[in-house]
């Protein structure tokens, strides 16, 4: 919530009901002067959580260093006490790949080569999204304390849970890149530009429904809980654990392309494609012989840089309506909690 002072002035607590009776607004009393003994008179402040848009924007980048000191706050409770501290962010992925790597190739005997690092290089994506999505939903929750004690924009605290994900997404990634030097592995260097671009689109969008979901979730707590089983359903509409051609054919030899295009208009769908192209490279891969397998979609470049450009278009829209959302049913939120 967004608190700004928009009137000042010395009432009795008796005559506050007939003056705040709108919902955006919040009354609260100070004794004149600092005295706490409960005499002397009261001064009486309205809090309004309707300020523009452009005045939130520049409050959350005079908040930046709040938003720095959230995300460190995050990463410390989470490896207090530990002796390996942060270094915890990186073994874990690293020892997740390498489950992968023995799994795919020894046991299942996946036919594409390399399936670990095509399957990691989906999930560093997934993860990013998954870590900011689940966390922010309770976060205001979680901080009912400073939030109904402290004025500072509420707006940080689910924006801090996509840059603890990022932090992670990081460390992931650092893993990733230690993994293809490893194997001797050469990514599609030229796509790397799409991948970066496609990270600015994930992290928009994230924040977009962080910053909704942290909001809606203070007056319907099933929220957080729906938010898992949807994530869980939402992860298998995402071409991670399959490869897209094969949804593309299936929908092909139907003679229902469009829905093959559709189901691109699933955004994550779009950035873990991109993140694929890039890190994996391989459109095609050899089994036997001369046969070949199509593992990834073969869109040309130009075909990711205008899909992305579209969908962060999209993202930033979302965001600037979970702003407004956010900030029209933020007055309430001392009471709710």
């Amino acid at each position: 919530m967004r608190e700004v002072w928009v009137a000042m002035g010395t009432v009795s607590e008796a005559d506050v009901p007939a003056v705040a009776g709108r919902p955006s607004r919040q009354w609260s009393f100070v004794p004149r002067g600092g005295r706490s003994d409960g005499g002397g008179e009261l001064t009486a402040r309205i809090v309004s959580s309707r300020v523009s848009l452009r005045n939130r924007l520049r409050e959350l980048w005079h908040a930046r260093e709040l938003f720095v000191f959230l995300v460190r706050k995050d990463l410390k409770v989470k490896y207090k006490n530990s002796f390996l501290g942060f270094l915890w962010s990186m073994l874990n992925p690293a020892f997740v790949l390498l489950v992968y790597y023995v799994v795919f190739k020894y046991f299942l005997k996946n036919p594409t080569p390399s399936f670990a690092l095509y399957l990691f290089a989906g999930l560093v994506v997934w993860n990013l999204f998954q870590t900011a999505t689940t966390g922010s939903a309770s976060v205001i929750v979680a901080n009912a304390g400073i939030v109904k004690k402290v004025a500072f924009p509420r707006e940080i605290l689910a924006l801090s849970q996509v840059g603890t994900a990022s932090v992670f997404f990081f460390f992931q990634a650092l893993v990733l890149i230690l993994f293809l030097v490893g194997f001797q592995y050469s990514p599609a260097w030229g796509y790397l530009p799409i991948a970066l671009f496609s990270l600015v689109d994930l992290i928009v969008f994230s924040a977009a429904l962080a910053i909704f979901l942290s909001a809606v979730n203070v007056y319907f707590r099933d929220v957080e809980h729906l938010i898992l089983v949807l994530l869980n359903a939402w992860f298998w509409g995402v071409p991670i654990i399959y490869s897209y051609n094969l949804v593309y054919g299936l929908f092909a030899r139907h003679h229902l392309v469009w829905l093959a295009r559709l189901y691109l208009a699933n955004p994550v769908t779009t950035f873990v494609l991109a993140f694929q192209r890039a890190i994996y490279g391989k459109v095609f891969v050899h089994i036997t012989g001369n046969s070949h397998y199509p593992v990834l979609a073969n869109y040309p470049y130009h075909f990711y840089v205008e899909l992305l450009a579209g969908q962060l278009g999209a993202a930033i829209l979302l965001l600037f309506g979970a702003m407004l959302v956010f900030g029209r049913i933020s007055g309430n939120f001392a009471e709710e909690l």
